[in-house]
């Protein structure tokens, strides 16, 4: 019939949309090489853990996992990351502030974490602790609030609404006191520049900076969450040390665009898993100061960062970070 034929825009149309959409099945995937985009510097908690799981995906799936660092506050990776072809062969090592964080500070963020970015796999929580610069001369969280009402004191972080900023503004916020912020491009710089004197406070995941610790480079004064961790058992908690009640982590999960077929987003779901459960990568992770987790499907982990939104846009509240415009 006339009427059931396509014109020749249309139909061209029709063909290059078949031919430009994914058609990567699970069971052949990955057909190339992979990347895993990190979106920040190399040496922190998020760059380590991205290299520890990239050999371990490449030798059970045949393919290269590729890291790619992209030093910034996280946004403008996960943009990419949204836009990018959704047939599982580009992923992002995100943190809780790409999916928990940041859509309850920025008002316009590049990507939408509800409807361009999925999750595939919870790999493991961050505690951080609170460091300052020994020249500080504090020697515990009760000095460090007496000494930050007396006089300004800067802290640092691994961007705008990472973990590092806001477990900072809701300890000032517990305790009553005002620190100026000053991002960096990821934690490895952040704790360089409290080596350094440029900043004199420091909410850091432990990975970057247990050494540091150690040797005395740095001073811990307490851990963000309400147990110690088995690699600085001598850290206490928070909590225990004059901010009663305080108790949070930060985590890793592995995303990918939203579009990607959920066939190829289980089969990293599974694989993802099965790495973090083996005896020699929960011992490495352990060892770095992370508790591993890897465990929860797909439709857990949506439930799971729906929940982590919820806590997130309370502190920022309180802290009036959001932003009005």
């Amino acid at each position: 019939m006339e009427g059931a034929r396509l014109s020749m825009p249309v139909l061209a149309a029709l063909v290059f949309t078949l031919a430009s959409a994914p058609i990567v099945r699970a069971q052949d995937y990955p057909v190339r090489s992979v990347t895993i985009i990190v979106p920040f510097a190399a040496g922190g908690s998020t760059d380590v853990l991205a290299h520890l799981i990239a050999p371990k995906l490449g030798q059970r799936l045949g393919k290269p996992f590729v890291i790619e660092n992209r030093p910034g506050d996280g946004t403008v990776s996960a943009a990419a990351l949204a836009k990018a072809m959704p047939d599982g062969h580009t992923l992002m090592q995100a943190t809780s502030s790409t999916l928990a964080m940041n859509v309850t500070i920025y008002k316009n963020l590049p990507y939408d974490p509800d409807t361009e970015i999925v999750p595939v796999a919870l790999i493991c929580s961050m505690p951080f602790a609170l460091v300052v610069n020994p020249s500080l001369r504090v020697s515990n969280v009760a000095d460090l609030i007496k000494l930050a009402k007396e006089r300004p004191l800067s802290y640092g972080s691994a961007g705008r609404g990472a973990f590092h900023h806001l477990a900072a503004e809701l300890f000032s916020t517990s305790v009553g006191v005002k620190m100026t912020h000053l991002p960096y491009k990821g934690s490895a710089p952040a704790v360089n520049a409290l080596v350094a004197g440029h900043i004199q406070v420091l909410f850091t995941d432990l990975a970057p900076s247990l050494q540091l610790i150690r040797t005395g480079k740095l001073r811990a004064l307490g851990l963000t969450t309400a147990e110690r961790v088995a690699a600085a058992p001598e850290i206490p908690p928070l909590a225990e040390v004059g901010v009663p009640g305080y108790d949070a982590a930060a985590w890793s999960m592995l995303i990918a665009p939203a579009k990607t077929p959920k066939s190829i987003l289980t089969k990293l779901n599974v694989e993802v898993n099965a790495i973090v459960n083996t005896a020699e990568l929960k011992q490495k992770l352990v060892d770095r100061g992370l508790n591993p987790i890897g465990r929860g499907s797909l439709d857990e982990l949506q439930s799971f960062v729906k929940a982590e939104v919820a806590r997130w846009r309370k502190v920022v509240q309180e802290a009036g970070l959001a932003e009005s415009e």
